[in-house]
């Protein structure tokens, strides 16, 4: 992989208006920057739900004015490195999992997975939230 990134861009920037089924372009672009890397199938496919739970998180729950997902494709010699960024109004992650565990318990199975899912997906998760936005920072790992 060194020969080929030498003087390749290893960051890639994307914004999607956040609509319906956006998150497939987000997607699209992940898988050729995964392949490009030589990322294995099943790394490639749980990167791919994991960029699907973070960018329909940012639609649905940003409550952002602006209507707009930043997503960053950092490609390092040892991983894949994505951001998901909006400029919403921000939210406590201890408060959404209390609200999710709490959902669990009476016994709501359909949603709140999200996270967890990724998660699990990713070799790491890491949310920075606030008035001005949430910024979600997930790691894929050759």
């Amino acid at each position: 992989m060194a020969d080929q990134t030498h003087d390749v861009e290893k960051k890639i920037d994307l914004v999607i208006p956040m609509v319906p089924k956006m998150e497939m372009t987000a997607v699209g672009t992940a898988v050729a920057v995964a392949e490009f890397m030589e990322l294995d199938t099943g790394k490639i496919e749980e990167m791919k739900i994991a960029l699907i739970e973070a960018c329909i998180n940012a639609i649905e729950h940003s409550k952002s004015e602006e209507r707009r997902v930043y997503i960053s494709f950092d490609v390092g010699e040892d991983a894949l490195t994505i951001q998901i960024g909006d400029k919403g109004q921000g939210f406590s992650p201890e408060e959404a999992q209390k609200k999710v565990d709490h959902r669990r318990a009476q016994g709501e199975q359909r949603r709140g997975w999200g996270l967890t899912l990724m998660e699990e997906m990713m070799d790491e998760v890491q949310i920075q939230s606030g008035e001005n936005g949430t910024v979600l920072r997930m790691v894929k790992r050759r």
